[in-house]
């Protein structure tokens, strides 16, 4: 446990939210890194060990920092939802870019927070997809504005 944790307990929802995120990473083939971003594009929860202060090593994030998915996936949540509103498409409720050297998923989470997944190019993307919408089926009741603004605290903090 590092300082930070001890000076500033966590509460139960957002351990639970890095233990959701923990698991997607885990048990999920081919994601190399995952960021959960506010509405205001602010970095939330991430997969990258150097984000997390839970253990150091070589980030797996675009550029090797979870900051840069963050602003990717907000990025491209703007730029999707603005489409949407042109088209009168309605809610995006998610993203998929394939590249040739992996794919990005974007996915809607609540109140315009946003998962993103970056994947290797020989990911299942049917699994990733099933998954992610698992997390934010978990994940979109309990994120709160009080809950955004633990993690966001707690992000600036283990930096």
């Amino acid at each position: 446990m590092n300082a930070s944790t001890t000076a500033h307990p966590r509460s139960s929802e957002a351990d639970n939210l890095r233990w959701l995120l923990a698991n997607l990473v885990e048990e999920v083939s081919g994601i190399r890194s995952v960021a959960v971003v506010s509405s205001d594009g602010l970095l939330l929860l991430s997969s990258d060990p150097a984000q997390t202060g839970e253990r150091q090593g070589t980030p797996t994030g675009p550029k090797g920092s979870s900051a840069d998915l963050a602003t990717i996936v907000s990025g491209l949540g703007s730029l999707t939802l603005g489409a949407a509103k042109l088209m009168d498409g309605g809610q995006v409720t998610q993203t998929m870019v394939a590249m040739d050297e992996g794919s990005l998923f974007v996915m809607s989470i609540s109140d315009g927070s946003l998962l993103g997944v970056h994947a290797s190019p020989d990911c299942d993307m049917n699994i990733i997809g099933y998954h992610m919408a698992l997390f934010v089926g978990r994940a979109g009741h309990v994120l709160t504005p009080e809950l955004r603004h633990e993690l966001r605290t707690s992000m600036e903090r283990d930096r």
